[in-house]
């Protein structure tokens, strides 16, 4: 019996090193113009796209175009004040994804004050349900992203007290598979992106107990192609952002060098665009700033020097989260 793998053919000329000018100036530019069709089309996850790419630029050690109180001026706009949340944009729902993205935006420049902290604590502990498990928003769509978001922003604002911490964790326990790892609910789909969330929302709760280490950190390690690339489950393409998904998750579980880490360098240098700058999901793609944080957040954990040091539990810079004074659980042999 023949077993197919889907993947890709990376071509020759792939680039030697992180173009990092090239990246500065493409997330520099990316979507300045509000008459562009990039800003009209991404006004849905405007906060999150701006922690995408104002994060990337920190992992290269360079300053936003907008000065902090701009950056802070604008999410404040998106604070929601009736319920606290932060939507992605003006006159948006709020929603935890992205007020995620605004509280690690706020503490990567030590900007909180510029947001009402305590409406923001009190949003997110109105999500949980009694089961543990959290809503994205008020329409009650229920997912552990939602749950790894829940409990990152509480961790970075220091009010993990308002929630039940011992039933979140039983729902987290609830969505694992016999793979080892973790779907969106109980009964679904292992997938690496889910993974992360519920491995990093044990390295928060310090209960990375209940996971199946060893069983988990196989699956992850299959997850790696003939081309070097990642992919998220079984049977589909690599894809750049997954280089994240599944480093940080191995390095989290003192796995990282389980990997084929030069193959899957050579793969994420070949994401790369050589004329606009910035990485696609795969080569020859078009470049966005999400895959471009975390490609350079993957290569990041893979010790390249020219990239800032990115904790894997919250992919932010690793200073900031030693400012914060959090220690996020890891395994270590």
């Amino acid at each position: 019996m023949t077993t197919l793998t889907k993947d890709i053919t990376l071509q020759e000329n792939i680039p030697s090193n992180i173009l990092m000018d090239k990246h500065i100036e493409f997330i520099r530019d990316y979507g300045q113009k509000e008459n562009s069709y990039e800003y009209g089309m991404t006004d849905y996850l405007r906060v999150s796209g701006m922690y995408w790419g104002l994060t990337a630029l920190e992992l290269m050690n360079t300053s936003p175009p907008q000065s902090k109180d701009e950056i802070a001026k604008y999410i404040k706009s998106c604070q929601d004040p009736e319920s606290g949340g932060i939507s992605a944009c003006q006159k948006h729902d709020p929603h935890i994804l992205h007020t995620l993205s605004a509280v690690q935006i706020l503490c990567i420049y030590d900007n909180l004050d510029a947001v009402d902290i305590e409406a923001i604590v009190s949003y997110v502990a109105s999500l949980q349900l009694p089961d543990g498990s959290f809503m994205g928003d008020k329409w009650g769509e229920v997912d552990t992203r939602f749950s790894f978001c829940a409990v990152a922003i509480l961790s970075l604002l220091n009010k993990m007290d308002v929630i039940d911490v011992n039933k979140a964790v039983d729902f987290i326990a609830s969505c694992r598979n016999f793979d080892g790892g973790f779907g969106s609910r109980p009964l679904s789909e292992s997938h690496a992106g889910l993974i992360y969330c519920c491995v990093g929302f044990l390295s928060i709760t310090n209960r990375l107990d209940i996971v199946n280490r060893d069983t988990l950190a196989w699956w992850l390690c299959e997850r790696q192609l003939p081309s070097g690339g990642l992919n998220g489950r079984p049977e589909k393409l690599p894809d750049v952002c997954y280089s994240w998904w599944v480093l940080s998750t191995l390095t989290i579980l003192g796995r990282l060098h389980w990997i084929d880490a030069s193959a899957l360098k050579n793969f994420i240098l070949a994401c790369q665009d050589s004329e606009t700058g910035g990485f696609a999901d795969r080569p020859g793609d078009i470049a966005d700033p999400f895959h471009t944080l975390f490609g350079l957040a993957a290569m990041s954990l893979l010790g390249h020097e020219s990239v800032q040091k990115v904790n894997p539990t919250y992919c932010m810079p690793q200073n900031v989260i030693d400012r914060l004074q959090l220690k996020p659980q890891r395994l270590t042999d």
